[in-house]
Formats: C-alpha cells, structure tokens, sequence
C-alpha cells in the first residue's frame, strides 16, 4: 500500500505486510537517515504495536510527524 502523507516533510510511505506483521516500510521524501532508521526498526512488529509506540509523536510544532503518518497509515491497513 502507498500512503500520502499529510503535514509531514515526506511525501508518501509504502508499506508491506506479511503474515501480520510489518514487512516492508519505505519512505518517500523527509529526513532519510531517521526515516531509514524508523523502517528498520517497525520491520517484524505487529502494525498495532508499532501504532501504539508511533501515534501521537510531533515534529517541532506540527501537529504531527512522519513516525505518526506511518502509525495513521497502519490504522487505514488494518
């Protein structure tokens, strides 16, 4: 699945699940080597455990965050 993402540096977010857990997660745009890190990270969670660690993080003074666009983007998945 592509996401487009809303009031982040990254554009979009494609995301692969297998078996239930998080497969593949690839940002499009945004801070790449923090945006590496999260992928690397989220890869073999469940997408309600990532959600619960990832919702709710701000950038700076956005209301949001490219960590918070992924967790908005597993809760369209699920």
């Amino acid at each position: 699945m592509i996401y487009q993402t809303k009031g982040t540096c990254s554009r979009a977010i494609e995301i692969e699940l297998k078996d239930g857990v998080i497969d593949f997660v690839k940002f499009t745009g945004g801070c790449n080597g923090n945006l590496q890190g999260i992928c690397a990270l989220v890869k073999g969670m469940s997408p309600e455990e990532a959600i619960s660690k990832l919702k709710g993080i701000r950038c700076g003074f956005k209301t949001t965050s490219c960590p918070d666009q992924l967790a908005r983007a597993l809760e369209s998945m699920l």
